[in-house]
């Protein structure tokens, strides 16, 4: 399906060293924050309470919230099981304890319906924040290996180094966003990286497909030209696809309330960035590394009495 087709080939790799500079740039910026800022950390890295509340009626999630952030407290208020529960995240400060928290929470919950129940509490400890540190940084490794894996078997290994770098950037992008805005790194954030870097993969490996194809329809044109024509072969599809997954992407941003709020920002960043590595940071970088055709194409019988001929002559 395309809803328009470019006749003209459009020279990006005639740019590619502008993009990579830029892309560059970029990712320094973002390592630069993340190793002066860090992330802001929720409490499933860093340690809190949880707290279950239950209520008589739907609960109103905006109204309690506004009633903590009245009373001082900082805490992530979701609807959990029905419209009645509510699951309450909250960080702990120093010497205060999980029972003391608790109760006064509840007292300010209490004032503002006297139907808020306390069904539970527990304690997030810091040490359970630093094996979902670990087991984080373990996901996004083992996906990456897998990664250049699968395109190394399907393609080439310089198309699964040009992807796994281009895939990298926009990760580290993500996160450099994170540290410089403090926006709370959660769960569901983790799981928005994990999914922009298998949906980045998904974009590389259209646009990779194409090359190939390429190298073997347009046997006389170098690898520039085969790179352009593949990428602007693609721009339709590129554009109907990152169109339509952003329109259900803002649905959750703009309407999703504070509990998918930072995921489907992270989800933004990384479509944004996505189309820019896919298209132009892992291709330039697979036109660098050296790809030809003939790493696909067995030349004709003709080509190779060419080459000896040529050979002989020199």
């Amino acid at each position: 399906m395309e809803f328009f087709k470019i006749r003209r080939t459009i020279p990006f790799m005639r740019h590619a060293l502008v993009f990579n500079v830029l892309s560059l740039l970029t990712f320094l910026a973002a390592v630069f924050f993340l190793v002066h800022r860090g992330l802001n950390y929720s409490i499933e890295f860093t340690g809190g309470t949880l707290m279950e509340i239950s209520y008589s009626r739907p609960a109103q999630v905006d109204e309690i919230r506004q009633a903590l952030d009245k009373a001082g407290y900082k805490a992530e208020v979701q609807n959990f099981g029905s419209s009645r529960d509510v699951l309450l995240r909250l960080h702990l400060e120093k010497n205060q304890s999980s029972a003391d928290l608790s109760q006064k929470v509840h007292a300010v919950l209490t004032e503002q319906d006297a139907s808020a129940e306390l069904r539970r509490v527990e304690f997030v400890g810091p040490q359970v924040g630093k094996e979902l540190v670990e087991y984080g940084a373990l996901a996004l490794l083992t996906t990456a290996v897998f990664i250049v894996l699968y395109l190394w078997i399907r393609f080439e290994w310089r198309f699964g180094l040009s992807a796994i770098i281009a895939n990298m950037h926009d990760v580290v992008i993500i996160l450099g966003c994170f540290a410089f805005f403090q926006w709370e790194f959660s769960l569901p954030v983790l799981a928005a990286v994990l999914a922009v870097l298998g949906y980045s993969v998904n974009e590389s490996v259209v646009v990779f497909d194409r090359v190939r194809e390429n190298f073997r329809k347009m046997r006389k044109a170098s690898t520039t030209e085969v790179i352009d024509s593949a990428i602007t072969g693609v721009i339709s599809r590129t554009i109907i696809t990152h169109l339509c997954t952003q329109m259900m992407v803002t649905t959750m941003l703009l309407f999703g309330g504070p509990a998918l709020h930072y995921f489907a920002l992270a989800l933004t960043i990384g479509i944004c960035f996505g189309i820019y590595s896919s298209v132009l940071v892992a291709s330039p970088l697979l036109m660098w590394l050296g790809a030809r055709r003939d790493q696909f194409v067995k030349p004709t019988r003709k080509e190779r009495g060419r080459d000896e001929h040529e050979g002989a002559v020199v």
